[in-house]
């Protein structure tokens, strides 16, 4: 294993450890996945079984598009890879993949053409950057299933899944986390304003496309707060003694 691939392995299961300690994860359930590094036909995902704060580099399973196990211990979850195979396949820019049923955001997903309000500067980041599946079809146990999902990331960075989750895509695992915090403090601030019965106050789509567009203005190279804000977080899981992830 080369120190770009060890790299990779590190920053995934930060992710996941990460998730696990904002209360994003759901028991031995959802996934996240990285492309490998030169190698786009293949990813990383976490074998089943395995709970998110348990994740270190070296327990994450290589496996293709297929769902094929290339290497590590255990297997991956059917839902897992087809899912993140759909996603992965419809788009190389989707190059980090992160499914959850967060509690805000699934929130969201549970009301009647749920939508996410452009009503807080934390959703002006994903102004026009969301697509919303809005029927459930049960669990994502074959490529039928997994297909409208793969479609309808090709273009969006987030998908609503009504009913069941969401999903982010990144260029990098920093990004997807970047958008994955956020997505969640939005769902959060939303359904505190719905709680207070009173109408919610919108920002205009020019106003929040403007936002987007600073948001993603500052996304790129290691100057990006999305990258500054992951380095930072993963020192917090070493300073409360969760540096076993590099392992």
């Amino acid at each position: 294993m080369d120190q770009i691939e060890l790299n990779a392995r590190q920053d995934l299961a930060a992710a996941y450890r990460l998730a696990d300690y904002f209360g994003f994860s759901e028991g031995i359930d959802n996934h996240l996945s990285l492309s490998l590094p030169n190698q786009e036909d293949k990813y990383l995902l976490i074998p089943y079984g395995l709970h998110w704060s348990e994740v270190t580099a070296s327990s994450l399973l290589v496996v293709n598009g297929e769902g094929k196990k290339i290497s590590g211990e255990g297997y991956a979850e059917p839902t897992a890879f087809l899912i993140h195979g759909a996603i992965h396949n419809a788009n190389k820019k989707n190059k980090c993949v992160m499914h959850t049923h967060m509690e805000s955001a699934l929130a969201i997903t549970m009301i009647e053409k749920g939508r996410l309000l452009m009503a807080d500067q934390n959703a002006c980041r994903f102004y026009n950057n969301i697509t919303y599946l809005d029927e459930y079809e049960g669990l994502v146990l074959d490529k039928h299933t997994a297909k409208p999902i793969g479609d309808s990331m090709k273009e969006s960075d987030v998908l609503f899944l009504s009913n069941h989750g969401i999903i982010v895509t990144g260029n990098n695992v920093y990004e997807a986390w970047e958008s994955l915090y956020y997505l969640e403090k939005a769902c959060r601030a939303q359904i505190l304003a719905m709680s207070l019965g009173k109408k919610i106050k919108s920002i205009n789509g020019q106003i929040a496309k403007k936002v987007s567009n600073q948001v993603k203005e500052e996304a790129s190279g290691e100057s990006a707060n999305s990258f500054r804000h992951f380095e930072a977080l993963k020192r917090l899981l070493i300073s409360n003694g969760h540096e076993d992830y590099l392992d």
